[in-house]
């Protein structure tokens, strides 16, 4: 196993707390506000104090232009296709439930693992496989049966979570000769024009003015969300194996559950639970160590 250094299991804690309770965060600054507007607010409020972070820090915003293709893809893989389902999925989902699915992710990227670069799945790891996909059965059965079922929903989340794998894979593999920071502002920046795009062409009539608890939302997003933890991610995703993010990723969607419970009174259905302890489960059995 990596042995992290202070700093990086420092960044591992805030990051699982800041993503963590970022779920019923989401949930209530969509609630009553466009949701692709409400994604595109925060990421203009976080680009320029990215800009500034890489001024402050003296690093080059240079992308050689041979790479510009690889940023292109990149950006689609590890956040353009992400932060558009995820933000419109969030809105027909309980914010528990929206954040068990997105963190499927680690059972997608050890599947893309063995089936696509050929690394060996361990017969624990496949049964992580089938541990994750019989939690998502389950919400996928609760939400065909309810009322209020949003499985298209679940399908978004699933895809995003998928697509999110592969990106995991990509970046850790990436040869862009640059920082990592340059790369994440210029990532954000395509996926802001992105949501911009969106939000005109499809959100434009149901514009208003933010109430106070939207615009804590939007600014939180902004600042904790796009300005430190997406760069924090992608700095980790490239700079370590997989095992080095399998705390943080296993209780992202444990906080993403009950602080929706807490916060926003999301009632957990029996499905729910189980749901929470399967993917637990599936991602330690895929990622953690046989020897701690």
């Amino acid at each position: 196993m990596h042995t992290l250094t202070r700093q990086q299991l420092v960044v591992l804690v805030l990051l699982t707390l800041v993503w963590g309770i970022n779920w019923p965060i989401m949930k209530l600054g969509v609630t009553d506000f466009p949701p692709l507007s409400f994604r595109t607010i925060s990421m203009w409020l976080g680009l320029p104090v990215l800009a500034a972070v890489l001024l402050v820090r003296g690093v080059s915003f240079r992308i050689p232009r041979p790479y510009w293709r690889e940023l292109l893809v990149l950006t689609v893989l590890n956040m353009l296709v992400w932060h558009t389902l995820a933000i419109l999925a969030i809105r027909s989902l309980s914010s528990g439930r929206a954040a068990i699915l997105g963190y499927t992710m680690p059972v997608f990227s050890a599947m893309i693992g063995a089936l696509w670069f050929s690394q060996r799945l361990a017969p624990r790891a496949w049964a992580g496989v089938a541990a994750a996909a019989l939690g998502v059965v389950l919400l996928l059965w609760h939400e065909a049966t309810a009322l209020t079922g949003r499985p298209l929903g679940v399908a978004m989340m699933l895809l995003a979570a998928a697509i999110w794998a592969v990106g995991t894979h990509r970046m850790r593999r990436t040869t862009i000769p640059a920082s990592t920071l340059a790369i994440s502002f210029w990532m954000t920046l395509i996926t802001t024009l992105w949501m911009t795009l969106l939000s005109v062409m499809f959100e434009r009539s149901d514009w208003h003015w933010p109430s106070p608890p939207v615009w804590s939302a939007i600014v939180y997003n902004g600042l904790a969300v796009f300005a430190f933890a997406q760069v924090a991610w992608l700095s980790l995703a490239r700079d370590l194996p997989p095992i080095a993010s399998t705390l943080s990723v296993m209780f992202i969607p444990v906080l993403g559950v009950f602080s929706g419970a807490w916060w926003l009174g999301e009632v957990l259905h029996w499905q729910d639970w189980a749901a929470v302890a399967l993917v637990i489960a599936a991602i330690a059995l895929v990622l953690w160590p046989k020897q701690v």
